[in-house]
């Protein structure tokens, strides 16, 4: 077992400390690309800074990240310093020596003291990326906010500007197809109908998206709300071969809001999970609450949604249904309403195949 070291060691010792302080810093300096490439790197500086390198195995654990420099012995003797990020533990470094060939007096005091240094420098380290992120994702937010702003401004005067035109067009077919003898052209003045009625709602949803409508805020049940729109629904679930169910944990609750919006959002989401549901399927609807919140949960089984659109399926005319079958601003209005009402919406997997949108509104705004 190792014994007592002379001066001569213990001068080689603190040099390789300060030397592995300094490797430490600069890799942290030198950082780009990965976090876990960089963390990775110190682990095998930190080895090297041991009395005993050979034996010496390194673990640095850090807000899932996971990294040893070789196997962990099941008998051993540990020296460790915890990580903190944000005035939390998040993680920790641990040196490991076997046992019984080491002690714990085979560690150094000072060894000691550049583990906790170690974990302060890779602590300040991570909270600076994440402090990055966080800005980052702000920069985004506002710029996206401020491109959305604009998009509002735009739309708003080209939905005033159609609907018009738009009324026009839908009277005087209407009127046609009244005279009109003609099979063929009654169902081709049809087709201009259908194509009206659809633009006209498009137009809509364009108002919707791009005004402030005002709301009118009361303290309402829920289960009835979502009930009567599920009853409205029933002939579109039975045409399209879907079951739907409807679990409620708490009948009683209530929250302050717009139960006209509310019902919108409810449409809204429901008509998508039954355009991807598959027939024969079933969409589940969930009602439960917690203390400052109430959940709606929507459930389909149908294709799901592909990571990377997850991100994008809030935005404005964004849309995976074909041409003619969606104007991609149905989930950005529901967005917009659920946010005006100081809540959130977000889109997650369904186990084990679908999409579930899950709402959350405050009790009281």
């Amino acid at each position: 077992m190792p014994g007592t070291i002379s001066t001569k060691i213990e001068l080689q010792e603190r040099i390789k400390e300060l030397s592995c302080l300094y490797e430490i810093s600069s890799i942290i300096r030198d950082h780009t690309g990965e976090i876990a490439a960089t963390l990775q790197k110190i682990s095998e500086v930190l080895k090297q800074a041991w009395r005993f390198p050979e034996n010496a195995i390194v673990e640095l654990k850090l807000n899932g990240f996971e990294h040893s420099t070789g196997e962990i012995p099941k008998k051993n003797v540990v020296q460790q310093a915890p990580i903190y990020t944000f005035n939390e533990i998040k993680g920790s470094i641990k040196i490991y020596y076997p046992d019984p060939e080491f002690s714990l007096l085979s560690f150094l005091p000072e060894e000691q003291k550049l583990l906790e240094k170690a974990a302060q420098e890779i602590g300040s380290f991570y909270e600076k990326i994440k402090q990055k992120e966080q800005e980052e994702l702000l920069r985004r937010t506002v710029h996206r906010n401020d491109r959305l702003a604009i998009l509002g401004e735009i739309t708003a005067g080209i939905a005033h500007e159609l609907n018009t035109p738009l009324g026009n067009i839908l009277g005087f077919a209407e009127l046609i197809k009244d005279r009109a003898e003609n099979e063929q052209t009654k169902k081709d003045i049809g087709k201009i109908i259908k194509g009206a009625i659809y633009s006209r709602e498009v137009v809509k949803k364009l108002m919707f998206f791009a005004c402030e409508i005002p709301q009118e805020m009361k303290i309402i049940r829920i289960q009835p709300i979502i009930a009567q729109a599920l009853s409205l629904l029933k002939p579109n679930f039975r045409k399209a071969g879907v079951e739907c169910h409807f679990r409620v944990l708490d009948k009683r609750i209530e929250a302050q809001l717009d139960p006209i919006q509310l019902t919108q959002v409810l449409f809204n989401l429901l008509i998508n999970a039954l355009y991807f549901s598959p027939k024969g399927s079933a969409i589940e609807v969930k009602l439960y609450r917690d203390g400052t919140s109430f959940f709606i949960e929507i459930a389909d089984e149908g294709p799901g949604i592909k990571e990377e659109l997850k991100s994008k399926i809030f935005e404005p005319f964004f849309t995976t249904k074909p041409i003619g079958d969606g104007s991609g601003l149905g989930l950005s209005v529901v967005h917009g309403i659920i946010r005006s009402h100081k809540g959130n919406i977000v889109a997650f997997d369904n186990k084990p195949q679908g999409t579930v949108f899950q709402i959350s509104i405050p009790l009281r705004n």
